[in-house]
């Protein structure tokens, strides 16, 4: 498996699901847009699982390291598309 999510994103897109979770379950977000955000939060949440984002992909960039450190799989090479 390729990953191009380093561990600070990893840490900022669980903490911000697991935000959106709690508000959304409180009833502090609700409708329209607490079931868009739930879903963003879906989305963030497990691609911080895999540490793999498409949209990285799809750009070019990644906030992992390059280096590789031994046990961790390697890392996604990617080039920017020319939209």
């Amino acid at each position: 498996m390729f990953h191009n999510v380093g561990k600070i994103d990893r840490f900022i897109r669980m903490a911000v699901a697991i935000t959106i979770f709690v508000l959304y379950f409180l009833e502090v977000i609700s409708g329209d847009l607490g079931e868009g955000l739930l879903i963003a939060a879906v989305v963030l949440f497990a691609t911080a699982l895999r540490r793999c984002c498409p949209i990285y992909g799809l750009l070019g960039f990644g906030t992992c390291s390059t280096e590789p450190t031994g046990k961790e799989s390697p890392k996604i090479k990617t080039k920017r598309l020319k939209l």
